[in-house]
């Protein structure tokens, strides 16, 4: 496991806010496809009992959200030369990709069914994220465990919805 770099605190907090900013983009854009549908499109859907109510989905997110991202700057502060980080942040973002688009299909174009092929691949890329953080930074894999619990989860909700509903 590689030492953590140890850049000014300046540079550390940055890094940080940055790491913070990516995610951050990743629930606005989830957000700005989800909200408008909660009143209208999702309310009219069945759901299964085990659907939690609407206001828990914001405090989980917006806590994950800060674990990524701490997550993130654990791998980022292990510095450039720490062997696969580039690789462990590409599938990092490739998951943010995958994380945000999520909401776009299942909520944005009302497809239950699309949104299980990407939240299929969003489990497998982020079970690859956390293969890639482990030799990195343990601490940054453990960070992300509660996140694919979650979304494992979403992915049985989502199931469960195209179930109930059809694509």
């Amino acid at each position: 496991m590689a030492d953590l770099a140890r850049p000014s605190p300046v540079k550390n907090f940055g890094a940080f806010l940055v790491c913070l900013a990516l995610c951050a983009a990743a629930g606005v854009i989830g957000s700005a496809a989800t909200l408008p549908e909660i009143p209208g499109w999702y309310a009219s859907l069945q759901k299964p009992p085990f659907n939690p109510p609407n206001w828990v989905f914001g405090p989980v997110w917006t806590f994950l959200y800060i674990l990524m991202a701490f997550s993130l700057w654990r791998v980022w502060r292990a510095g450039p030369n720490a062997p696969g980080r580039r690789r462990a942040i590409g599938l990092f973002l490739a998951q943010l990709v995958l994380n945000a688009l999520w909401s776009v299909v299942f909520f944005g174009l009302h497809s239950p069914a699309g949104g299980l092929v990407v939240i299929v691949l969003l489990i497998g890329t982020l079970v690859l994220t956390m293969r890639a953080f482990w030799p990195i930074n343990r601490t940054a894999a453990h960070l992300l465990v509660s996140y694919l619990v979650w979304v494992a989860f979403a992915s049985l909700l989502n199931a469960s919805i195209l179930w109930l509903n059809g694509p």
